[in-house]
Formats: C-alpha cells, sequence, structure tokens
C-alpha cells in the first residue's frame, strides 16, 4: 500500500508538471525513475502487461488527479491577467533551459548540433509568426482536441519539450485547461483519443530515435522550446501593451510591465531551483549505480 501511495503522488507531480509550461512531464518521468519501463511498456505493451498496468495503475491515476486539481489554477489564471501569467510561465521555460542544455550535451555535442537547434529555433519562429493570425485564434471542435491531445502526450514521451508552449500559442491552453475543470466530456475524450494515438504511434519510434541521436534529438527539442517560447511574445505577450489590452488587464503601462517582469523573474527562480533538484537525483542516481 505505502508503495502504491508514492506511485500515486510521482504520478500526480508528473501531472502537474505536465500541464504547467516549461516543466515537462517527461522529465519529471526521468527524475522519478518512471521513464524508461514506461517506454519499454509503450514500445511493446504485450509484453508484461498484467504487470506493468499493476506498476503503472497508480502513477496513472495520480497523473489524472495532479491535472485535474491544477487545471482548476490555470483557469483562473487565465483571466484578466492572461499576459502576466504567460510570462510566469515563460519564466518556467528560461529556468529550465540551462538543465535541459546540459542534458542534451550528456553524450557530447558538434557545430552541427547547434545548427540543429538554432535552425529549429529559427524555422519555428518564423513559422509561427507567420501562421499568426490564422494560428493564435484556432477554434476548438472535436478534430483540434484530439490534435491537442496527440501534442500533450509528447511531453510525456520527449522529455524537456513543453507542448503547453504550443497549446498557448494556439490559444487552446486555457481553454483546455476550462474543459479539464469542468469534466467537459467534450473536451476530455478527444483529449484522451489524441494522447492515446500519439503514444501508440510515437512511442517506439521516440524510443529508438533517443536510442540512436540521442544528442541530435536533444537539440532539435532545445529548438522547439525556444522558437515556440520566442513566438508567445508577439502572439500573447505584446498585444497587452496595447491600449486595448491595458484598458482590459486595468493596469498602466509601467504596472503592467513590472506584473510580467516579477512574474518573469519568480517562473525563472521556481524552474531552476527544479532544474537543480534534477540534477542531484541524477548524480544520486549514478553514484548508486
Amino acid at each position: 500500500m505505502i508503495d502504491w501511495i508514492i506511485r500515486f503522488v510521482k504520478g500526480a507531480i508528473v501531472g502537474i508538471g505536465a500541464i504547467l509550461p516549461g516543466l515537462s512531464g517527461g522529465v519529471l518521468t526521468v527524475i522519478f525513475g518512471i521513464y524508461d519501463p514506461l517506454i519499454r511498456f509503450l514500445a511493446d505493451i504485450r509484453k508484461d502487461f498484467v504487470k506493468n498496468v499493476r506498476y503503472f495503475l497508480p502513477i496513472g491515476i495520480g497523473v489524472a488527479v495532479g491535472i485535474l486539481l491544477f487545471s482548476t489554477v490555470v483557469s483562473a489564471a487565465f483571466g484578466k491577467y492572461q499576459a502576466q501569467f504567460v510570462c510566469l510561465f515563460i519564466g518556467f521555460v528560461l529556468g529550465t533551459f540551462p538543465s535541459l542544455f546540459k542534458k542534451a550535451g550528456l553524450k557530447g555535442r558538434s557545430g552541427k548540433h547547434y545548427v540543429i537547434m538554432f535552425v529549429t529555433a529559427i524555422l519555428l519562429f518564423l513559422l509561427l509568426l507567420s501562421g499568426q493570425q490564422v494560428l493564435t485564434n484556432v477554434q476548438p471542435n472535436f478534430l483540434v482536441w484530439i490534435g491537442s491531445g496527440a501534442i500533450f502526450a509528447f511531453g510525456f514521451i520527449v522529455p524537456g519539450l513543453s507542448p503547453s508552449n504550443f497549446l498557448i500559442y494556439f490559444g487552446l491552453y486555457d481553454k483546455m485547461a476550462d474543459g479539464i475543470k469542468n469534466l467537459d466530456f467534450g473536451v476530455l475524450i478527444p483529449l484522451a483519443i489524441g494522447a492515446v494515438l500519439c503514444i501508440l504511434l510515437f512511442a517506439k519510434l521516440m524510443a529508438f530515435l533517443f536510442d540512436r541521436y540521442y544528442s541530435g534529438m536533444y537539440h532539435f527539442i532545445l529548438g522547439t522550446v525556444i522558437g515556440s517560447s520566442i513566438a508567445i511574445f508577439p502572439a500573447v505577450v505584446f498585444p497587452a501593451f496595447t491600449a486595448e489590452g491595458l484598458a482590459a488587464s486595468g493596469l498602466s503601462f509601467i504596472g503592467s510591465l513590472a506584473f510580467c517582469l516579477i512574474l518573469l523573474i519568480i517562473g525563472i527562480i521556481i524552474s531552476w531551483q527544479f532544474g537543480k533538484l534534477e540534477e542531484r537525483v541524477e548524480s544520486q542516481k549514478a553514484a548508486e549505480i
């Protein structure tokens, strides 16, 4: 029973990390020693099926509870001060970046890996910027929520990737949080379908790619983190400083800027400490081995 509770708590924390931009659920599964057995299970579901289901059941329940509980916080944040709380989330991304960068270089890096990172970041930023008028106001429907569920699932099978960045950019993040909080099955069912399809289709592929091209894959992820984070500013943050945006928030330009900077710094500090915790846990595991 104690082991079951521990796995449930780990799952709940992973669920919170999954819905919180910058703190990838995949990274948390790595910290808790869940990632490797999870990927092995998903890559070959039939092998030791009953044993794996028993092991991952409390983790799965915990993930669902963590997502449900924290979606209430997210839903409340994305209201009058949406741009300011987005800055908090961007701070989470910035704070974890040093840890993610270090992880990307564990098996060595060369000039081509920097090229992969910067080219990915630039291309993704330009793509998102060019589609800003269309992509930032995606109207949710069944197929859109299936796609969102698939994006969300990538955060579990690709450690370090924060899919919430993309959902924020598309204008779907707060709507997803509202749907989860309100137990709206019109949102929950397609999200679950998309997540399951993504995991079944890509888990084995991602396991192969990380085994074969570790450094290249991680620097690609770094590029997506950089590009998607930068694209959020013109799409979500900057409009808050227009006359219309300031009137909606009831803040002055200086007040809005100060609010953004304070939350940005708080986010950086929290996630930087989280990154240090991850490094300590990995060092202890390495010492035990």
